[in-house]
């Protein structure tokens, strides 16, 4: 019989991280969740515990790891509990686990990610902001350290099994598809007008806050576009994005003979995370297959620059490479999260990440420290642009 695969997850109280633990507890016997590690949510981590039974869970924030600790006190076998940016490095690298999930939200998951990757980890990973702000630097490690990364994205999950024995010199173009998210019809005219609760209703996908508003603005699909750049080692003028508001088609491969392969599956995150969990074997379906006997209406189109900007954005973030997609990336988070804050507009958030990498000047070769620099940088500079912003 062969051994259970051993997990850290990184982010298991968010969506991708709960839903990881659904697909873990689906296939019984097939893994063992050494580590948990997550931000602040003492309750959901409670449930997680109980339920998987980690080694060691790792609170990014320190009351929290503080409050878990006291929960904790009279249980018999407890885990060990490790506390602030550094506990979750540490649970990052721990020993016994081989797959790494890295669902962290944004930036933060980039150390943990680049410290399980020099542990020799394979990761499973479904924090793009990781390839997005050191993509270049990472892949290089990847390389050099003979590990696996395997996409957990939906759309990067369905180009790497379209791509499953092919040649990149065979490829024309990548299609990643997008739903356009809840203002794909809304006029320009009103978009101004959206907030936060609109934004947040998306007709297809259950995501968290900060990405479901970057589905809302196309800079989510940016961000993808800068991580199948360098997932997939393919010019940014051979990846282009299509809206393809029904999310059955997750991606497509068009090939040099003028051939397109896609990938369709229900718009469900189970899907790819049991891939990337199971990877290189196929497991039996978690998720409902579709039924294309009673029907099945698929429609595509291009997007709209002109209402979502970001898209554009990121692309020329992408082509600039160096710590440009760095700065994007900081920038967007600081703008989404003063977006939900009702703090900025809609249609100003593409104008504060614009005004942000404007003003940036590549400094120095690339290298994790100035990443890093940059990305403070950008943060700072985000920060004091709002700062000037009379209140809403």
């Amino acid at each position: 019989m062969t051994a259970p695969k051993r997990l850290a997850i990184l982010g298991s109280t968010g969506s991708i991280g709960r839903s990881t633990l659904e697909v873990v507890t689906r296939f019984p016997g097939c893994f063992v969740v050494d580590v948990l590690a997550a931000h602040s949510s003492v309750e959901r981590l409670l449930a997680q515990i109980r339920a998987h039974h980690p080694r060691v869970v790792a609170v990014a924030d320190p009351q929290a790891a503080q409050a878990l600790q006291q929960r904790l006190r009279a249980w018999k076998k407890a885990p060990q509990v490790w506390s602030g940016p550094e506990g979750i490095r540490r649970a990052a690298v721990y020993p016994t686990a081989q797959l790494v999930v890295s669902a962290m939200v944004g930036q933060a998951g980039l150390l943990p990610t680049w410290d399980a990757i020099r542990a020799g980890k394979d990761i499973a990973l479904a924090n793009k902001e990781t390839l997005v702000v050191a993509g270049e630097l990472i892949m290089r490690e990847v390389k050099r350290r003979r590990v696996r990364l395997l996409p957990v994205d939906s759309e990067h999950a369905a180009l790497a099994q379209c791509l499953k024995g092919h040649d990149g010199v065979e490829v024309r173009r990548l299609i990643l598809t997008a739903s356009g998210g809840p203002f794909r019809e809304v006029p320009a005219s009103r978009l101004q007008r959206m907030r936060a609760a609109d934004a947040l209703r998306h007709p297809t996908w259950s995501m968290g806050p900060k990405i479901t508003v970057d589905s809302s603005t196309l800079m989510n699909k940016g961000l993808e576009v800068i991580e199948a750049h360098h997932l997939f080692n393919m010019d940014f003028k051979r990846i282009e994005v299509t809206i393809h508001p029904q999310s059955v088609v997750h991606s497509l491969v068009e090939f040099v003979d003028g051939s397109t392969l896609a990938q369709l599956a229900s718009p469900d995150m189970r899907l790819p995370i049991q891939a990337a969990l199971t990877h290189p074997a196929y497991a039996p379906a978690l998720v409902k297959p579709l039924d294309f006997r009673h029907g099945l209406t698929l429609t595509f189109g291009a997007p709209d620059v002109k209402r979502f900007p970001c898209l554009g954005l990121a692309y020329a973030a992408g082509r600039k490479g160096g710590s440009a997609p760095a700065v994007l990336n900081a920038a967007n988070e600081v703008a989404v999260g003063a977006f939900l804050r009702g703090r900025l507009g809609f249609m100003e958030i593409p104008g504060l990440i614009r005004a942000v990498l404007a003003r940036h000047r590549e400094k120095g070769p690339l290298t994790l420290e100035r990443v890093l620099a940059q990305d403070a940088w950008a943060r700072k500079i985000s920060e004091e642009m709002l700062a000037c912003k009379p209140c809403k």
